[in-house]
């Protein structure tokens, strides 16, 4: 079955993420986009017939797979306008805005019997696969401590819709949305969460900067972002009773994309040596110190299981549920920051 696909917008993300993925992925054309600047999308496609709104795309019967890249705002209805067009569907992250509108998502894709997937690519990074294939060892021991970064220099406040004073905007539902999956997808819904949110820089209409602590029983995760970080510490440091990782550096996969690179080719999600993570670990009694090679990135595997998901009705690479987890969490930190409190989580069996 080859799968035919409408791109829903023409912006950073569809143009850099998807689009040369999508591309890429065997079993799926790219065939048509929506946008307004039809001249943009035919510079990179020239045959790809571009749209000027989402209905006449979902008039287009051969079109199989519609994924969403458009604002925050407009993923909900985009969404469940494919959805009752009877097509699978791929969101940009984050989800929806608020959780009662991903909890509806999910149940028209059931009613529909369609695919309905999140594109959290970020647990596809080279150093969460490295970290993800570490924590399956002993090498740490009983986990205390997991804390992530995706920190940014960047004090002048922009032009773009991110940054304006409107639903889901913000850094929180921006880079929040993947630091939160990533713990998600290792340890599962937490039984807590305390979080600090505000906006760091002058003129900024929405918030800049958190710091979330999520509480498991013998766990904290600590997830923190700021947009006034000229000098990065460690993205990633984990610590427990065996040992301790720190890594720094970030996945390269996004400035190979701007690049021109796409999958297969040459040297495609592999770190620079000197980012290589840090092992610190006691072992049989003796300490040891070693640098661990990190496993190449793999943002074509999104599209890969989303292919195979559609065809043989396999999961999709990230559910809608496990992303209406993370608008969860996002809405409970919004709370905590709000109360000024430590917000206690309803227990909820989650798959990961």
């Amino acid at each position: 079955m080859k799968i035919n696909v409408g791109l829903v917008g023409y912006g950073l993300s569809a143009s850099v993420f998807h689009g040369p993925i999508i591309r890429s992925t065997e079993g799926m054309s790219l065939q048509a986009v929506v946008s307004s600047n039809a001249e943009k999308v035919h510079k990179d496609y020239p045959n790809v017939e571009v749209f000027a709104d989402i209905e006449s795309l979902l008039l287009q019967s051969e079109i199989n797979l519609v994924v969403i890249c458009t604002p925050n705002t407009m993923h909900y209805s985009f969404a469940k306008k494919a959805i009752l067009a009877g097509k699978n569907v791929v969101v940009e992250k984050p989800f929806t805005v608020d959780s009662s509108e991903a909890q509806e998502l999910i149940s028209l894709a059931k009613e529909h019997n369609v695919q309905l997937a999140v594109y959290q690519n970020r647990r596809w990074d080279n150093d969460f696969l490295t970290i993800k294939a570490l924590l399956a060892t002993d090498m740490l021991g009983e986990l205390s401590t997991y804390e992530a970064h995706y920190d940014r220099f960047r004090p002048e406040v922009g032009n773009r819709w991110r940054e304006e004073n409107q639903p889901g905007s913000g850094i929180l539902y921006d880079l929040g949305s993947h630091l939160i999956d990533q713990a998600l997808h290792l340890f599962g819904m937490p039984q807590t969460i305390w979080a600090d949110i505000r906006s760091e820089r002058a003129g900024s209409q929405t918030d800049d900067y958190f710091h979330l602590i999520l509480g498991y029983s013998h766990l904290r995760v600590i997830l923190h972002s700021g947009s006034l970080v000229k000098m990065g510490g460690p993205r990633f440091a984990l610590h427990g009773d065996k040992g301790s990782f720190i890594k720094y550096g970030l996945d390269p996969q996004e400035d190979q994309l701007k690049t021109g690179m796409h999958p297969g080719d040459s040297g495609w999600g592999e770190d620079r040596p000197e980012y290589y993570g840090k092992l610190s670990s006691v072992v049989g009694g003796l300490s040891m110190e070693a640098l661990i090679k990190t496993m190449p990135g793999s943002y074509e595997v999104f599209y890969e299981s989303m292919a195979k998901a559609i065809q043989s009705d396999m999961r999709v690479p990230v559910s809608a549920e496990q992303a209406l987890h993370t608008i969860r969490i996002i809405e409970y930190a919004i709370q905590s920051h709000r109360d000024q409190c430590t917000i206690q989580i309803p227990h909820i069996q989650m798959e990961r």
